[in-house]
């Protein structure tokens, strides 16, 4: 086999191997909480790890992890929440001291192809206020099913008049 050839096919199984991938990373404020969405695809049902991190000052900051531990300093005021293919961030009493570039790091179990990781720059008077509709498009199933029904719940209320 021509090395080029076996090489390009290592790296196609690698690449169809990945458990996850991160697709999107974004930053809103929420009040005076920061929530930052890491939002993945899932190519498995094994566990999901995640690491949000924050580097200031050329040094890495772990926020909120369940890969290594969190500094002291965002334990109480950190918590993370899990959905359907959205792993979300939120940093309570958020100021510009906690501004600086943001990390998502994802990991599925026995995925050996290595971490999903994504940064995002976060600076307090860019961030635009979470938008309370993005709360529910994260699951555009029932969204979905509610448009397509309102067709039939009008055709109800004219029957009934």
């Amino acid at each position: 086999m021509n090395p080029t050839v076996g090489f390009a096919v290592i790296l196609t199984v690698l690449q169809v191997a990945h458990c996850q991938m991160i697709k999107d990373l974004s930053a809103c404020l929420l009040g005076q909480s920061l929530r930052v969405d890491c939002r993945y695809e899932n190519k498995t049902s094994n566990p999901l790890t995640y690491e949000f991190s924050i580097t200031k000052d050329n040094r890495k900051h772990v926020i909120h992890s369940t890969i290594s531990v969190s500094e002291n300093i965002y334990r109480s005021r950190a918590n993370v929440t899990m959905h359907k293919n959205l792993v979300c961030l939120y940093l309570q009493s958020f100021t510009t001291s906690d501004e600086g570039v943001y990390m998502c790091e994802l990991k599925a179990t026995n995925d050996y192809t290595g971490n999903q990781i994504k940064n995002i720059t976060v600076i307090k008077d860019k961030l635009e206020k979470c938008a309370g509709f993005s709360l529910l498009i994260q699951n555009t199933s029932w969204l979905l099913l509610l448009l397509l029904s309102l067709p039939l719940l009008q055709a109800v209320d004219f029957v009934s008049l």
